[in-house]
C-alpha cells in the first residue's frame, strides 16, 4: 500500500503542477529498504524521490511525468531476480535505478539486458558490473558510483604509499561485494609488492570479530583494510577496542554509513574511506541545495543522511536518465542507451557536473579524479585532505 500510495502522490502532484500529460514514464527503483543494507537503500531511494519530485514540478521530461515503481529487494539475489522480472513484464518500466548490493545486481540485471531496458546502477560498486556482458552488441548497464577498481587502489595507496603501512590485514565479508572487493584490494597491494599478512572472512550478521582480529594481530598487522556492506564493520572497530589493539582502519566507501558510525561510536574515529560525496561542508551550490532539500523533505536524524553517498548518487542517477530520455525524445531502450553514450548537454549533479560521462565503450561515469578520501571524526565524515574540499567546487 505504501508503494502504491507513493506512486499516486508523485503522479498526482505532477498533474496539479503542470496539467494533463500524454504518458507516464515508469522507472523502477530496486534496493534494500529493510535489513542491514537499508541505510544505503533508503538513502538512495529518497535521493531518487527528491530528484523525481523536482523534475516533475518543473514539467517532467518532454511534458511527461516520472512515476516511480519501488521494490524492496532485501539485499537478496533471488528477490532481486523476482523484482526484475516483475518490473519488466508487469510494470513495463522503461529503465530501472538502484542496486545497492553487487550480488543482487549481477543476478538481476541480465533480465534488463535481455529485454533491452537500461539499468542505472547508482550504488553497487563491483568492478565487473558494467562489463558483465562483454560480447553483447549493446550494453544496457550503466553506473554513476565509484567502482571497486577505483576504490581499491585508493585504499592501498592510503595505507602503503601515504602511511608506509605494509603489514596489511584484509577483513572482508562473504558476499560477492566483499570477496570481489578483496580481490581488487589484493591486486592493488600487489602493485606495491605487498602481500597481506592475514586475509579473513566473516558473514553478514556476525557480531564477534575476535577470531579474525586475533589472527591479524598475531600476524603482526599494522593496518586493517575492510570490504564489507554494513553493521559488521562496526564490530571490527569495537572488536579492536575490546582487545586493546587499535590499528588504523581503511576500507571501501561503506565506512561512511550511519550503521558503522553510530554503532562504532568513538571506536570508529579515524576510519578512512573513498567518497564521491561528503555531506558537510557543502562545497558547491548544487550540494547546498540538495542537502537543504533532502533534510527538509526526509528529516534525517540530527540532519545527517544515513548514507550520503547513496543519497547523492541516487539523486544524480535520475537526472542522468532524464537527460537521456529528453535528448532521445523516446522511452525505447536502444534510443536511451544511444543518448546516454553521447549526452549533448552537461548534467549538473550533486557528485559533480557530468560532462559526457558515458561512451559506447565506458559505462562508468565516475573516474578516479572524481573521488576524494573521507575520515570519520566525532560521528561524521570529513575530508581527510583539506584540498579535497575544493574539488567539487571546480567541477
Amino acid at each position: 500500500m505504501n508503494i502504491r500510495h507513493h506512486i499516486f502522490t508523485v503522479a498526482a502532484s505532477a498533474m496539479l503542477a503542470s496539467g494533463a500529460y500524454a504518458a507516464d514514464i515508469k522507472l523502477g527503483v530496486s534496493g534494500p529498504f529493510t535489513g542491514g543494507s537499508s541505510s544505503m537503500g533508503v538513502s538512495m531511494r529518497d535521493g531518487v524521490r527528491l530528484a523525481t519530485k523536482e523534475i516533475n514540478a518543473a514539467g517532467g521530461i518532454n511534458g511527461n511525468m516520472i512515476v516511480l515503481v519501488e521494490r524492496d529487494d532485501e539485499a537478496k539475489n533471488e528477490r532481486g531476480v523476482q523484482i526484475a522480472q516483475e518490473l519488466i513484464n508487469n510494470e513495463k518500466v522503461v529503465a530501472t535505478l538502484g542496486y545497492i548490493n553487487t550480488g543482487v545486481a549481477l543476478a538481476s540485471q541480465r533480465f534488463y539486458q535481455d529485454a533491452k531496458i537500461p539499468v542505472m546502477n547508482n550504488v553497487a560498486t563491483g568492478s565487473i558490473l558494467t562489463k558483465q556482458f562483454p560480447n553483447a552488441p549493446e550494453n544496457y548497464i550503466f553506473r554513476n558510483g565509484a567502482p571497486d577498481n577505483i576504490q581499491a587502489p585508493m585504499i592501498a595507496k592510503e595505507a602503503v604509499e601515504k602511511r608506509g603501512l605494509k603489514k596489511v590485514a584484509i577483513l572482508a565479508d562473504s558476499t560477492n561485494y566483499g570477496q570481489l572487493g578483496r580481490e581488487d584490494l589484493e591486486k592493488a597491494l600487489k602493485g606495491y609488492g605487498v602481500t597481506p599478512v592475514a586475509v579473513e572472512k566473516f558473514n553478514i550478521g556476525d557480531v564477534d570479530m575476535t577470531s579474525q582480529l586475533l589472527k591479524a594481530k598475531n600476524a603482526g598487522a599494522d593496518v586493517i583494510l575492510t570490504y564489507a556492506i554494513g553493521p559488521e564493520l562496526a564490530q571490527i572497530a569495537n572488536g579492536m577496542a575490546k582487545l586493546g589493539w587499535k590499528k588504523p582502519m581503511i576500507g571501501s566507501w561503506t565506512l561512511s554509513m550511519a550503521s558503522f558510525i553510530d554503532t562504532a561510536g568513538k571506536n570508529g574515529d579515524g576510519a578512512t574511506m573513498p567518497q564521491t560525496y561528503i555531506q558537510s561542508p557543502s562545497t558547491t551550490p548544487k550540494r547546498k541545495a540538495f542537502q537543504e532539500a533532502y533534510v527538509k523533505e526526509f528529516k534525517p536524524k540530527n540532519n545527517n543522511i544515513a548514507s550520503p553517498v547513496s543519497a547523492a548518487q541516487g539523486y544524480d542517477s535520475v537526472y542522468l536518465l532524464a537527460a537521456a530520455i529528453k535528448q532521445a525524445n523516446s522511452t525505447e531502450g536502444p534510443k536511451i542507451v544511444a543518448a546516454l553514450q553521447d549526452l549533448k548537454t552537461p548534467v549538473n549533479g550533486v557528485v559533480m557536473t557530468y560532462n559526457k560521462p558515458f561512451s559506447a565503450t565506458d559505462h562508468d561515469a565516475i573516474k578516479a579524479k572524481d573521488v576524494v578520501v573521507g575520515v570519520v571524526e566525532n560521528g561524521r565524515v570529513e575530508f581527510l585532505n583539506a584540498e579535497d574540499a575544493t574539488k567539487g567546487a571546480k567541477k
